[in-house]
């Protein structure tokens, strides 16, 4: 399964791609596709990866695992495909990205243009049953997700990892914050959203922080 691993993560993670647990996974996985309905495709598992090559990565935004919907996940954190109805959680980024930086709140959900732009959107858990929000959690994708967080921490400088919610704040601990910047904020969820996420100005402190390091800041 990992053949499809764009190359210079493939580069990045050779190690990890061959230790006994990757190797479990990668079995688990592909026989709960032959008789289970997972989602995303399996082509889209990797595709945060495939968008975003590791030398290009400027900003990670950690989600926890792929939407359980069908039709939903496409293999990027909090996006869905052009024509699929925009998630809450999403609408509430728009907001934030609008009172932020006064940018029209757009159409679609797909947020491809910011993957390509160097941000990874990484959920620490890649694939997921049907209708089952979490099904997937434990079998090991949380040992290859925090490995790459590492090791975007370890080999690169100057990247901001954008920690919403209490599960992608556990993450804080595998990041240099001495040469990162880390951003942490309530879920943009409904549910806690207007506890601190929506008036939080991530996306012009992410934007501030790229450019005071010579890097070109994200069209959000």
């Amino acid at each position: 399964m990992y053949e499809i691993i764009e190359s210079s993560w493939k580069s990045v993670l050779k190690k990890e791609l061959e230790k006994s647990y990757f190797t479990e996974l990668t079995n688990i996985i592909k026989a709960s596709y032959i008789n289970q309905t997972i989602y995303p495709a399996p082509r889209h598992i990797f595709r945060a990866f495939a968008f975003c090559p590791f030398d290009k990565v400027k900003v990670v935004i950690l989600g926890q695992d792929p939407y359980h919907g069908e039709g939903q996940a496409h293999g990027l954190a909090f996006s869905v495909p052009d024509g699929v109805k925009i998630p809450p959680s999403l609408k509430n980024i728009y907001k934030e990205i609008k009172n932020d930086l006064g940018k029209e709140i757009p159409q679609t959900g797909n947020l491809e243009p910011w993957s390509k732009q160097g941000v990874l959107l990484l959920n620490t858990t890649l694939t997921v049953k049907a209708s089952e929000p979490m099904s997937h959690t434990g079998l090991g994708w949380e040992i290859f997700t925090d490995a790459v967080i590492k090791i975007i921490s370890d080999q690169k400088e100057h990247v901001v990892f954008l920690l919403w919610g209490k599960h992608a704040q556990t993450k804080a601990s595998l990041i240099d914050d001495t040469k990162h910047l880390i951003l942490q904020a309530p879920h943009p969820s409904p549910f806690s959203a207007r506890t601190g996420f929506l008036g939080c100005q991530h996306f012009s402190q992410t934007n501030e922080y790229l450019i005071k390091n010579n890097e070109i800041p994200i069209e959000w």
